[in-house]
């Protein structure tokens, strides 16, 4: 097998969550979790390793920086929680003391091809930090961006239309956060647009652009409902990781909304900034964009979520 180390920067909710699926992913061969509290990182090892025989065969421990050494895969989940009530934009100022010391840790093992891959929020800003900082290739450093909001727009379409969500085909795109879009204007459901599957179906009562607009809301508040019931999420961006790492390691050349780095894209009207678009990822990172014919509206608005990044990444005066 080729490299495929992965190493994971953080173990807490996330951080363990993400190792523990990715321990049943036959794509990695090797894990190793960094934490500033090596015991917990030692306690989830000898935890996980218990249950070995019931995996493919892998390595597993608890490590230090020196570790990220020939690792194809580096996944930043360490920061501050995002509190009840808190954007992941409040996030920005706590999180970014952690990165400064996360990125000079890690700078010394690092090659032009190893992959970084962001988790903690907020997510866009974090990764576009962590480009700048890193001076790594932009198509190497990735952030998991609305892979899990696409995912989570796919459960909420599949529960209104009682298909199976694997069958729904949608984008939620932009931020991480209170301004991401969602793409109903491509959004199709076994081969037909949402709308025309919709007419077709007859089933419900409420239909049409605003009962979209409304599973789109529930998509948005998914965090801060989960988060009042139980304090964090961690499970879903765990699988969302995991699909992100095995698209790489096994280079599937999936198409993904992932944060990228954005030089230019809507005639210019969006440039150097990370958010989520649709792009092809593989062993090698992000390859490229895919561009659908979005609304106009929906245009729009991407525009408008670009712009409320671009303000914060002002702030860092990188």
């Amino acid at each position: 097998m080729n490299n495929r180390k992965v190493v994971i920067i953080g173990d807490g909710n996330v951080g363990s969550a993400t190792a523990f699926t990715l321990m049943q992913n036959e794509a990695v061969n090797e894990i190793v979790i960094i934490d500033y509290d090596k015991r917990k990182a030692e306690g989830d090892v000898m935890d996980m390793v218990h249950g070995m025989s019931f995996v493919s065969p892998k390595i597993i421990k608890a490590g230090d920086y020196s570790d990220c050494a020939n690792a194809h895969i580096i996944i930043i989940t360490a920061g501050a929680r995002q509190r009840d009530g808190e954007t992941r934009l409040d996030l920005l100022k706590r999180n970014i003391g952690v990165f400064d010391s996360i990125i000079e840790l890690m700078r010394p093992y690092l090659t032009l091809e190893t992959i970084v891959l962001v988790v903690t929020n907020p997510v866009d800003i974090l990764s576009y930090y962590t480009y700048k900082k890193l001076n790594l290739p932009s198509k190497h450093v990735i952030g998991s961006g609305t892979v899990l909001d696409t995912a989570r727009l796919k459960f909420a379409i599949s529960e209104d239309t009682h298909i199976d969500p694997r069958s729904i085909h949608t984008f939620v795109l932009g931020e991480h956060g209170d301004s991401e879009v969602a793409a109903f204007s491509v959004t199709s459901v076994g081969g037909l647009s949402i709308n025309d599957y919709c007419d077709k179906c007859g089933v419900c009562v409420d239909r049409g652009s605003s009962r979209l607009e409304e599973l789109h809301k529930q998509v948005k508040n998914a965090a801060y409902e989960i988060i009042q019931r139980k304090g964090a999420t961690y499970y879903a961006i765990a699988l969302a990781v995991n699909r992100i790492v095995e698209t790489i390691l096994n280079n599937q050349n999936s198409i993904l909304t992932v944060s990228n780095y954005v030089e230019s894209e809507f005639n210019g009207l969006v440039k150097d900034v990370y958010f989520s678009l649709p792009c092809v990822v593989n062993s090698d990172g992000i390859d490229r964009i895919i561009e659908p014919n979005y609304s106009l509206d929906e245009i729009s608005k991407l525009v408008a979520s670009a712009e409320i990044l671009r303000k914060q990444i002002e702030l860092l005066e990188i």
